[in-house]
């Protein structure tokens, strides 16, 4: 049984929202970087893609910002979250690659805010992602919608 995941507050979806803010000019750098990270860190992820990456990184900076704006009401976005993890499920996606991609999109804001990006808002950024990836893998093996 994994360990229950901790419950995202108000000062951290503020953090998570200044931080998304602070990219957001400079998103599809940021985006060809993190996914730069996660190839290094998982080469065999790179088969997994099979669109152009600059169309991939506009997919994730609105996946992230959505998550982003629905953190106050996380179970709001639960649902699409189910459904993305099925999705993502059926292109080869494992549980442990939602780690590895959890250690590239950390290392990536580390890289990209410097010292704005520091140990609370990290922390901020590591429950976010524990409630996306425990979203994300609840049902990824189901085969219906």
């Amino acid at each position: 049984m994994s360990a229950p995941v901790k419950t995202i507050t108000a000062e951290q979806c503020r953090m998570i929202r200044n931080s998304i803010e602070s990219i957001r000019p400079m998103s599809e750098s940021v985006g060809l970087l993190f996914y730069g990270k996660l190839f290094e860190l998982a080469p065999s992820v790179h088969s997994m893609f099979h669109i152009d990456l600059a169309l991939q990184v506009q997919k994730l900076m609105g996946t992230l910002s959505a998550i982003v704006e629905s953190l106050n009401g996380f179970e709001t976005i639960r649902p699409k979250l189910e459904e993305l993890g099925r999705k993502h499920a059926t292109y080869g996606v494992r549980v442990e690659h939602y780690e590895t991609l959890a250690a590239a999109l950390l290392w990536t804001m580390n890289e990209a805010l410097g010292a704005d990006f520091d140990a609370p808002t990290s922390e901020a950024r590591s429950v976010a992602l524990a409630a996306v990836s425990k979203a994300m893998t609840a049902h990824a093996n189901d085969s219906t919608p």
